[in-house]
């Protein structure tokens, strides 16, 4: 069967059958997208040609792989404009591949490889069972809920961890610039992993002290990276459960933290930060919001991410986020877009 694939045209295009046919075909065919680039972030293609162009046979040498499949492999890269070549024979890597540097900060390349792991890929493939009972689908995929399955896989654990920090590496200078700080301030980056958002903010107020909660096995993870960062002097890592309680602080930060849970548990975790608030503190989720006019974007594809690999987890709207504070004993005092598709949604004790 011939394959049709012609450029994706803006929604709401005029367009005929045959654009149509190749939208949809582009549709249909997007998981093999998927894992084209995640083949070239663990083979390392970005790597192979960090150093100027190559032949199939050269790069096919370096990485200990079959010649032919090499060449095949390539040309499908050149078709999603990861590598250019002008003779079919030199591959150069272009702008797009060095997102997937391993050496370059704000690297994608963790992400890419978590985005065709069985954790991720797997519930996927189930989104129909998820639309048919709003039930999550890591459980049936996987035989336990997700965090559960990383602790007991720590490669896909490692690579989920540091594709969320990668995910915070793009946003968290973003975020920075529209969140307020005197710069004296205690900050709790409550279900922070790493703690990247944090000690981003910690970089610029050398005054600000940076604490991040999150489960154990984090801990080595967030004292390495608060090393690196330069403010190992001003950090703390808390092993602890926020559903059970919070460090004390000025400000508590929840990134992508209120999106893995239903509304009970969400107000549960607000309730935690509350209880913790040092007088006159506040509460500041990062989170994308919803705008139920809006037919297009990250938001409602990513609530479909939601729904598969979460058991009740969810994007909202700002009408949703201001009744989780209503019920936790917060007033939602403003929401803050930033340059990225993250938005700040801050609350104060009522």
């Amino acid at each position: 069967m011939p394959l049709y694939i012609k450029p994706l045209l803006p929604a709401g295009s005029a367009t005929t059958a045959d654009d149509e046919a190749g939208r949809m075909t582009q549709m249909i065919t997007g998981y093999w997208v998927t894992q084209v680039v995640r083949t070239a972030a663990e083979l390392d293609l970005a790597g192979h040609l960090a150093d100027g162009p190559a032949t199939a046979d050269e790069i096919a040498r370096a990485g200990s792989l079959h010649p032919t499949a090499t060449l095949r492999f390539l040309r499908a890269c050149a078709a999603l404009d990861l590598v250019t070549s002008e003779d079919g024979t030199v591959f150069a890597a272009t702008p797009l591949l060095s997102t997937l540097r391993a050496d370059r900060p704000g690297s994608l390349r963790d992400l890419a490889l978590w985005g065709g792991m069985e954790s991720h890929w797997g519930p996927w493939g189930r989104l129909a069972d998820a639309v048919r009972t709003g039930q999550g689908q890591v459980g049936p995929t996987l035989g336990a809920d997700l965090f559960g399955y990383l602790a007991a896989h720590p490669e896909e654990g490692h690579r989920f961890t540091a594709a969320m920090g990668a995910m915070t590496d793009g946003v968290a200078e973003r975020l920075a610039d529209v969140l307020p700080l005197s710069g004296s301030e205690t900050v709790v980056d409550v279900g922070g992993a790493a703690g990247v958002f944090v000690q981003t903010l910690m970089v610029r107020h050398p005054a600000l002290r940076g604490v991040v909660l999150e489960m154990p096995h984090l801990a080595e993870a967030a004292r390495s990276a608060a090393d690196r960062a330069g403010v190992t002097d001003r950090f703390a890592f808390v092993a602890g459960d926020f559903f059970e309680s919070v460090p004390s602080g000025d400000v508590h930060v929840l990134k992508y933290v209120l999106h893995d849970w239903d509304d009970e548990s969400a107000v549960r975790i607000l309730r935690s930060c509350r209880a913790a608030l040092n007088p006159g503190g506040r509460v500041v989720l990062a989170e994308l919001v919803v705008d139920p006019g809006a037919s297009a974007g990250l938001p409602p594809l990513m609530d479909l991410n939601m729904l598969t690999l979460t058991d009740g987890g969810r994007e909202r709207t700002e009408d949703d986020f201001e009744e989780l504070f209503r019920l936790a004993g917060l007033r939602m005092t403003r929401v803050t877009h930033s340059a990225s598709l993250v938005s700040l949604i801050e609350g104060v004790a009522e």
